[in-house]
């Protein structure tokens, strides 16, 4: 028997839920997760079940009889298969914490995605990611080259079929237009101190103005600098006693927990774009010890 995961997003109307139920039991499916939302404030209703067919039918023929309901509703309906792992692009420039972390769990398991690559502006990781046999790929940033390098790496996404490329504290802006093309497709770390403290040495900044508080944003990449959707973010306290590098050590766990749990809730399809705010549906409670990050 397998597993899928139905995601669904569309006005807000009544028996959105029945008619998805129904349509399942009759396929022979077994629904085993389920979670919802409705905003009132956008009339958007949104989403997603996890379920087993238990007569052998395929995703592609689920989708395919979901059509009339789609229709009906003027619903978003997609279908993946839960054993399929999502191809993920990572990017990184010479801050290598968050890398390192997200090797780490995809190693052990924990992070169940296919890593088509690696892309640095900098040599500083080739060694540590050659040695994990994951492809890394050079690509050089400067101001006159920039449509260039943009342009290699629209072509290494397209060659090895990327559907999500996550930017662990790649420190290139990238352009409006790569930002449109690939919408909803990148996630971004950064602390949170933003933006009362730009620049260089944000933690040392923070430190002479005496902040108690720590944190990190992962969201998705839009043309906005650092102000797409939010999908995770955390904190950790600090006090008079810690340093500047106490406040550098700590914000680079915390923004290593953060990407990761953010990578994984969209992995698992558990995050649906809701204009400027993220719908984030919590991990199944029968996965719940194998979805927990951080």
């Amino acid at each position: 028997m397998k597993s899928y995961v139905l995601t669904v997003s569309c006005p807000t109307s009544r028996g959105i839920v029945a008619a998805l139920s129904g349509y399942l039991a009759e396929k022979g499916c077994n629904i085993v997760d389920s979670s919802q939302f409705d905003d009132f404030d956008t009339q958007t209703f949104f989403m997603r079940i996890s379920f087993i067919s238990e007569e052998g039918i395929d995703g592609a023929s689920l989708i395919q009889g979901l059509k009339p309901i789609a229709e009906k509703f003027s619903m978003q309906a997609d279908i993946f298969d839960a054993a399929e792992r999502m191809k993920v692009l990572l990017m990184v420039s010479r801050f290598g914490h968050c890398l390192n972390d997200l090797l780490y769990r995809w190693r052990i398991g924990a992070l169940p995605i296919e890593i088509v690559g690696v892309v640095s502006n900098h040599f500083d990781y080739q060694k540590l990611v050659v040695n994990h046999d994951i492809p890394f790929h050079h690509i050089k940033v400067t101001k006159e080259n920039k449509p260039k390098a943009e342009a290699q790496l629209m072509d290494l996404v397209e060659q090895t079929g990327t559907e999500l490329v996550v930017l662990a504290r790649y420190m290139q802006v990238l352009s409006d237009d790569l930002c449109r093309k690939m919408s909803g497709r990148i996630i971004n770390i950064h602390h949170s101190f933003l933006p009362s403290f730009k620049g260089a040495n944000p933690y040392k900044q923070a430190y002479e103005r005496g902040v108690k508080l720590i944190g990190a944003t992962a969201h998705y990449v839009t043309a906005d600098l650092d102000e797409g959707p939010i999908i995770e973010q955390d904190t950790v306290r600090v006090t008079h006693a810690q340093s500047p590098e106490d406040y550098v050590s700590m914000g680079r766990d915390v923004e290593a927990q953060v990407l990761a749990r953010a990578v994984h809730a969209h992995i698992h399809h558990r995050t649906f774009i809701n204009g400027n705010r993220t719908i984030v549906f919590p991990p199944s409670p029968g996965s719940y010890a194998s979805e927990r990050m951080g």
